[in-house]
């Protein structure tokens, strides 16, 4: 059966025959537009472009595919934030009718009159489901970062806009990750977490290589934060952010590792001679990332304050060097020293 030829009518002049597919090639190049009249056999008169479907949505042509369809919007809620303060931060959330944030049991600052505060079993992300298993699941992946069994969903069931804070648990900076430009996933220590948009799953994340776990400081798992809303980090300190290149490597302490992406490959290797590992100070390990891919670092890990705070307590020994030696006298006698 041979192919159905075309004519196109331009400037008073017959053009063709033509195959459909050089009919719509013209129309691509501009050679022709909806208001162009065009004939084939089976019609009655000549007819403009516009009003013949095949060639008012020309896409449809075999070598000219249709565009893609625009991204869907996001899957999780798209909340609003706001981030105060400057050393002991703190990040406001903004709701709108219906829209839920999920943090960490305790880290809620304040709630507006219509925001309701429901406890849920697992991790309260996109993934989790209505099963029980499902549910367990989620659950036991919690208790495996060391995390709590619960998350807390705070949701706005008013008519207009509520807001929630959530605040840093000792100073630092809070980080505002994108995950929809974070190709949708991020791995993240354990205690980084702080609150995300609901929709977003928080998962674990498996270090393959047994040294990891054995020696990396924040164990064999991480937390994996997965789906394509806003979530938040907290960090220690000064936060660093290093953009890692293609086989780009960086050594650093195992507890200021804050955040990578997945392209970041993660080991742990020992510092080297054995006078360096005992009198360093640094540990017997130091984390070794690979590119390529983005890595965040805090200059505070919390085990770092919590050791200094540890050996400055009087109970464990420590002197109170922030007293005169007067006054640090007088509150060891106190103290029963």
């Amino acid at each position: 059966m041979s192919e159905q030829q075309w004519y196109m009518a331009k400037n008073g002049h017959q053009i063709g025959p033509m195959s459909e597919a050089e009919l719509v090639d013209n129309i691509h190049n501009g050679s022709a537009d909806g208001t162009t009249l065009v004939f084939t056999a089976g019609m009655s008169t000549w007819t403009a472009v516009a009003e013949i479907p095949q060639l008012a949505t020309p896409g449809t042509d075999a070598r000219h595919p249709p565009a893609p369809p625009l991204p869907p919007g996001r899957t999780a809620h798209e909340i609003d934030f706001t981030i105060e303060g400057t050393e002991m931060q703190y990040v406001e959330v903004e709701l709108d009718p219906g829209e839920s944030a999920v943090a960490e049991a305790g880290a809620m600052m304040y709630m507006t009159g219509d925001i309701e505060m429901e406890t849920v079993f697992g991790d309260g992300g996109a993934k989790q489901q209505s099963g029980v298993m499902d549910k367990l699941m989620g659950a036991g992946k919690r208790l495996l970062t060391g995390e709590s069994l619960f998350m807390t969903v705070f949701s706005n069931t008013g008519s207009g806009k509520q807001q929630v804070a959530f605040a840093a648990p000792y100073a630092g900076k809070i980080l505002a990750m994108d995950l929809s430009q974070l190709q949708g996933e991020l791995i993240c220590q354990k205690d980084a977490f702080l609150c995300a948009a609901k929709g977003v799953s928080i998962g674990i994340a498996f270090q393959k290589k047994i040294g990891v776990g054995l020696f990396g400081g924040e164990g064999f798992i991480m937390q994996r934060l997965e789906g394509d809303g806003l979530a938040f980090l907290h960090a220690g300190g000064t936060v660093h952010l290093v953009d890692l290149k293609a086989g780009e490597t960086l050594r650093v302490d195992t507890g200021c590792l804050v955040a990578l992406q997945p392209s970041v490959s993660y080991d742990v290797q020992f510092v080297g001679g054995v006078k360096t590992a005992l009198f360093g100070g640094e540990g017997l390990f130091f984390t070794h990332l690979t590119g390529p891919g983005r890595v965040w670092l805090q200059s505070l890990p919390l085990s770092r304050l919590a050791d200094r705070i540890y050996k400055a307590a009087p109970q464990t020994g420590g002197r109170r060097k922030g007293e005169g030696s007067v006054l640090g006298g007088l509150g060891d006698l106190l103290d029963g020293k």
